[in-house]
């Protein structure tokens, strides 16, 4: 049975003057110590489908489907219940650590709050003594130098490098099951990037843990991921194994996602090939497949009704009635 399945996620959010559906249909599922990357531009509802998995998202707003995780649903519990699989059974690094970060405490209380929240099966509440030094130790092994005195800094005594290496400590210090990485990597340069990235690999190999990695950086999510899923408009447009997609990839938006990476291969002389048009708004979406409007590939069936992933070869699927009648 795999860890996390999310079956036909709808997340609803109420505006003036009526509603919009952010996340429509999106189905996957986690197996213990797998990564799944989720993939594509800002605002394809990567993030409110994460935050939607662990009910972080504001009032009103209505979800619609299923996620188990371990046996149980996530969105039938109750808030208690919910409280306590969040930071001991699911954990999640936020996208920027500076806002994540309280400002006005010490970056050692905020992973002690995190240890605190979640008393131990074995011996009950956890005493501030007890906490202080399992925070120490989750910020050793995040590999933070001198983690005794670093516990004691504020967040803006720190790198952007030490920051997301607090917040993964604070993510991992109840060692959950499942981390999801909400663009971990956003907003670092290229060396610190990497040290983080092999920083999440060692941590998954140590505790074995399953990710939800999410970025709009195809080659950050090609390093991490087994598998990977492709987002656009609110849907999954596809989802496979990351060779697959990388190699073979299916859907026309997939395509022009890799075809727009610049490459050693790459010819300077020629400007990048570019997507056509832009994503419409998530209010005003076409009757059919969103990404009709900007297809080369289009025909007239697409333009009247979302299509249906289609498995294109064992476990790689896409949304694309079209090329996956090419791909198979």
């Amino acid at each position: 049975m795999p860890l996390l399945e999310v079956s036909d996620l709808h997340v609803k959010f109420a505006v003036p003057g009526g509603t919009v559906i952010p996340v429509r249909g999106v189905s996957f599922t986690i197996a213990s110590g797998e990564v799944l990357g989720l993939v594509g531009e800002s605002g394809s509802g990567k993030s409110v489908t994460a935050l939607a998995l662990l009910r972080l998202l504001p009032a009103p707003t209505h979800i619609l489907g299923r996620a188990c995780f371990r046996g149980q649903e996530l969105f039938e519990l109750t808030e208690p219940q919910m409280r306590h699989i969040r930071g001991s059974g699911i954990s999640m690094i936020f996208q920027e650590p500076m806002t994540a970060l309280n400002p006005v405490m010490r970056v050692g209380d905020q992973v002690a709050e995190a240890v605190m929240a979640h008393p131990d099966a074995s011996l009950g509440k956890i005493g501030k003594g007890e906490a202080w030094h399992r925070a120490v130790e989750a910020l050793r092994t995040v590999a933070i130098a001198d983690p005794e005195r670093r516990a004691r800094d504020y967040p803006h005594q720190l790198s952007g490098g030490q920051r997301q290496r607090v917040m993964i400590a604070m993510a991992v210090v109840n060692r959950p099951a499942l981390l999801i990485a909400d663009e971990p990597t956003t907003a670092l340069d290229v060396t610190i990037q990497a040290q983080v990235l092999e920083l999440l690999a060692e941590l998954r190999h140590k505790f074995s843990l399953a990710m939800l990695f999410i970025s709009h950086d195809l080659a950050v999510v090609s390093q991490v991921a087994d598998r990977i899923g492709v987002m656009y408009a609110g849907s999954l447009v596809e989802l496979g194994q990351s060779a697959d997609v990388f190699r073979r990839p299916v859907h026309p938006y997939t395509r022009g996602l890799l075809n727009s990476v610049p490459t050693l291969r790459s010819e300077r002389s020629k400007p990048l090939l570019t997507i056509e048009g832009t994503v419409p708004p998530i209010d005003v979406l076409p009757p059919g497949c969103a990404f009709e409007p900007r297809c080369s590939w289009r025909v007239a069936d697409c333009s009247v009704e979302p299509p249906p992933l289609i498995e294109v070869t064992p476990g790689h699927l896409a949304r694309c009635p079209v090329t996956a009648r090419e791909g198979a």
